[in-house]
Parts: structure tokens; sequence; C-alpha cells
């Protein structure tokens, strides 16, 4: 009789423990601090114990829309940052806010694609963004955002990125990634294709949702072929819309052909004034 009760106690005091948690999230999330980034306001929050942040826009949309750029890789106080003012601060006059959650190097795995869904059904309902986001992944941040995507096409309105990493073997290499995935080197590669991006396309093709790339062809680090060459050749074998851009002579670097893309602007303003509000539950 004494065990069970000891049993019992133990298992309220872990149903308190959980819901204080619960509580605590949901606090985290509603005590933003508030500063100022690319000329509008910046609300920096916790959620699930990962750092995440959303720009509210400088002007409303003139159709009275809330698209939205989630981009990635977040990590604060690095990225986003100032390389990204000339195409933010445009985004953010034409009505849209920018968001983003770090999850440190995960390369992809599950573990971050749980945490970027809990983002997503954050904002979306908090601040009432369109349920189809317009996704900005940059070099890494490709692995996160597509392994997202994928998993959840109904939910992107569009995918324009810069010199893209779209594969886990070209970029860092299955050796670095395994430990993210909590598997060794071997038992990533055998199932290299649930996680891979450019083994995962099929659904975001079927959804229509257009890609546009900026990939220099002097890119060491991530390589144009391997990454963003593939994925416009698979996408565009699956029927998928996809364009992309190679630009001559130019690395994995900042520079005005990749941050000051009158192009890249023009394809997120013209398709994010197309998506949809409201909730939608991936």
């Amino acid at each position: 009789m004494e065990a069970k009760l000891h049993r019992i106690r133990h298992l309220a005091i872990a149903a308190i423990f959980l819901v204080g948690a619960a509580a605590l999230l949901a606090e985290e999330a509603r005590q933003p601090k508030s500063s100022t980034q690319f000329g509008a306001q910046r609300l920096d929050f916790k959620l699930g114990g990962n750092n995440a942040f959303i720009i509210l826009p400088t002007q409303p949309a003139a159709d009275g829309s809330k698209p939205w750029l989630w981009y990635a890789p977040t990590f604060i106080g690095r990225h986003p940052d100032p390389s990204h003012t000339w195409m933010f601060e445009q985004l953010l006059a034409k009505g849209f806010h920018i968001g983003g959650i770090e999850v440190g190097e995960s390369h992809g795995s599950a573990k971050g694609r749980a945490a970027y869904t809990e983002f997503y059904k954050l904002v979306v309902a908090k601040y009432g963004l369109s349920a189809k986001a317009c996704l900005l992944p940059q070099s890494r941040g490709g692995l996160m955002l597509y392994n997202w995507a994928v998993e959840h096409p109904d939910c992107v309105q569009c995918i324009g990125g810069i010199y893209t990493v779209c594969d886990l073997a070209s970029y860092p290499g299955l050796a670095r990634a395994c430990g993210a995935y909590g598997m060794t080197e071997a038992e990533l590669r055998e199932h290299l294709n649930d996680h891979n991006p450019i083994d995962r396309l099929a659904p975001l093709a079927k959804a229509k949702v257009p890609i546009l790339h900026l990939h220099g062809d002097s890119d060491k680090v991530v390589p144009l072929e391997a990454n963003s060459g593939e994925l416009a050749k698979r996408y565009r074998a699956l029927g998928g819309p996809v364009e992309l851009i190679v630009i001559k002579g130019k690395g994995h670097q900042v520079c005005d052909e990749f941050f000051h893309s009158p192009r890249l602007v023009a394809f997120f303003l013209s398709l994010g004034s197309l998506a949809v509000d409201g909730d939608r539950t991936p």
C-alpha cells in the first residue's frame, strides 16, 4: 500500500512538472524581447528552449495579406546579419514578416524539424500570418528548411535559396552530420534517402512549389553541381517549377549578386502576395 501511494505521489509530481513546463513555454513565447533590426521592430522569444525571432513589417501589405519569409540558418546575433539589409528592407516595406528559429547545427535532423513545426504553428496562430511561408534557405539552412518543407508541402508558398546546401553527403558530409541524427556514419548512409533533401523532393514537386536558387560556379564550400545543380535537375524531372541562376566567378561569399538580387526579391514579392492567410496545422 505504501509503495502504491509513493508511486501515486511521483505521478502527481510529474504531472505538475509537465503542466508547469508547458505554462513556462507559453510564457516564454508571450513575453518577447523587443529590438530594432533592418529598420523594423524585432521580437525575440524562447520556444521549447530554442531561440526564435519575428520581425514585423514596416508597412502593411497593400492587399491586407500577411506574407512571411522564413530564414535559415538562424543563429541569434550572427544570422540574419547586415548583408540581408537591402533585401529584407524591401520585403518588410511590402508587408512581409521575417522570422526564424535557432536549432543549432541540426543538419535537418528530426529534432530540428520538430522545432520548426512548433515555430510554424506559433507564428501563424499568434501573428495571423499566411498559412504558406516563403522560405529563404541560405547555405546550410537548406538542410533545415528543405527537410521541413518536404514533410509540409502545403505550408510552403515558394523557396528562394542562396548557395543552398541540398545534399548532406556534399556538406557537411555524413561523418559530421550523423551525430545530429543520432546515428553512426554507416547508419546515416543506409538511411540517407529518408533525410537528404535532394532525395525527398517529390512532395514539393507534386504541390508545384516554385523554387529559385542563386549559386556561384566557383563555390568550393557548397559546390554548385552537387547541390543547387543536382536539385534543379531532379526537381525538373519530377515536374516541379525551378529556376537556377548561376553566378559566374562567385563562390561562397557575400556580394551584391546574391544579396542585392532584384530577381530574388521580385520572386518573393510576386509569390508571397498569393499565399493564403489563416491557420494550417502541419
